[in-house]
């Protein structure tokens, strides 16, 4: 008999940052690895985003006061929030909740709760790759803010309290200093904020497809089908049927993003999550960047240095999955990137449209649904990258059995069950 027959055996569906990073700590761990996903590791979402490690990042979007200022958010033409109004019968119920998180006790509470997701962030990933070919991607820098004056960055004290709350306390620069540090920036940028210990991936793509070489390196399964239903037999996980056939497992993981809804549907379990549209443009062979990860804070995008160009990346959309790109998003970055960066020229420009995880209530799901042997690494909104390499080594914790779901309440599945 294969000596690998008696082993316990987990199949990981969903190739992106948080399914590879769980793969990879599962096999350092020993244990039988298949990852599937329909796509190749590193193609669907976690290829586009800001590549930001940005363990500030937890203050979620619900801070107070949205729910009076979000009607002007949408009509304001500089303001980074769009809406396919054709989709806002289905995205009521959702968008009702949501913004039922929008006050000062859910937002201290929310933002204690992913501190312990992003807070380590660089941390967590120089462990993951460190001292493998995914290495090369990840680079530790600072993490700032440009704003144009004294007084806009004063107008975020409610967010920027909270990040220093948690550790992170801005160094600020004020006046020409600004231009001295980035002088790509326009001289309109009269302040900014810096934060030490943060870091960026070079290639969120290129960066999880290195992690699913290494997981490869490890004896790890990668197969490229999709997933139809994971089965169950007597509530325990028995297989994952894909469109090529079943494969045996004793537990799954889900992290397959927006898409692991209604996969968690087909097990009883339904969650409150939407897709959030997020876009970026790629500015090829810019003739000029910036030093590290810098939001403009005007604009709610970041602009960052990566391997293959200028990456200006935010915009929030709610549209839902099917409908395509929009216009109004894509003419949006283009208009504030040249307000931003105006003597910064580039041979051509990539577009993309990705969709983000957000649940009701901004926290991951990470846990065991009921005791059925299917984990759940899916619903991180604006941190899946930050949070991703944190998350995969917490799934194969619970898995391993090293960590147990006490400390992982918040982020229980079934929490609106």
């Amino acid at each position: 008999m294969n000596s690998q027959s008696t082993e316990s055996h987990t199949v990981v569906v969903g190739a992106g940052i948080v399914g590879v990073a769980t793969a990879v700590w599962l096999s350092r761990a020993g244990h039988r690895v298949t990852l599937v996903d329909k796509l190749a590791p590193g193609e669907g979402t976690s290829h586009g985003n800001a590549g930001v490690l940005a363990s500030c990042a937890m203050v979620p979007v619900t801070t107070p006061g949205l729910l009076a200022k979000a009607p002007k958010m949408l009509m304001d033409a500089n303001f980074p929030l769009f809406m396919r109004w054709s989709y806002l019968p289905k995205l009521a119920p959702w968008l009702y909740q949501y913004l039922s998180f929008a006050n000062a006790k859910d937002t201290a509470r929310i933002s204690e709760r992913l501190n312990f997701i992003t807070g380590d962030s660089v941390e967590q990933h120089q462990d993951l790759a460190g001292n493998t070919v995914a290495d090369q991607w990840l680079v530790p820098s600072e993490y700032q803010f440009a704003y144009r004056s004294r007084k806009e960055f004063e107008s975020e004290s409610y967010v920027w309290g909270l990040r220093r709350e948690h550790g992170f306390v801005p160094e600020l620069i004020d006046g020409g200093a600004v231009r001295e540090k980035e002088p790509a920036l326009s001289a309109d940028f009269k302040c900014m904020a810096v934060l030490k210990h943060h870091g960026h991936i070079r290639s969120p793509g290129g960066y999880v497809k290195s992690l699913a070489e290494v997981f490869e390196s490890l004896g790890g399964r990668i197969v490229q089908s999709s997933v139809k239903d994971i089965e169950l037999v007597g509530d325990k996980v028995h297989s994952v049927v894909t469109e090529d056939g079943p494969i045996a497992c004793d537990s799954v993981v889900l992290a397959t993003g927006v898409w692991s809804g209604p996969l968690a549907e087909k097990l009883g379990l339904k969650v409150p999550l939407e897709a959030e549209r997020g876009y970026h443009v790629m500015f090829k062979n810019p003739s000029q960047s910036v030093s590290c990860p810098t939001m403009i804070a005007a604009g709610k995008f970041v602009a960052t240095p990566m391997a293959d160009g200028l990456r200006c990346a935010g915009v929030v959309e709610f549209g839902g999955l099917k409908a395509g790109p929009s216009k109004a998003p894509i003419d949006f970055l283009m208009r504030k990137f040249k307000e931003s960066f105006p003597d910064v020229s580039y041979s051509e420009t990539v577009e993309w449209l990705g969709h983000r995880p957000a649940p009701t209530d901004s926290l991951p799901f990470i846990g065991q649904i009921r005791s059925t042997g299917v984990y759940t690494g899916f619903g991180h909104q604006h941190i899946g990258l930050t949070g991703g390499a944190k998350t995969g080594r917490l799934i194969a914790g619970l898995i391993s059995g090293e960590h147990d779901e006490v400390g992982l309440e918040a982020f229980r599945p079934d929490r609106f069950s």
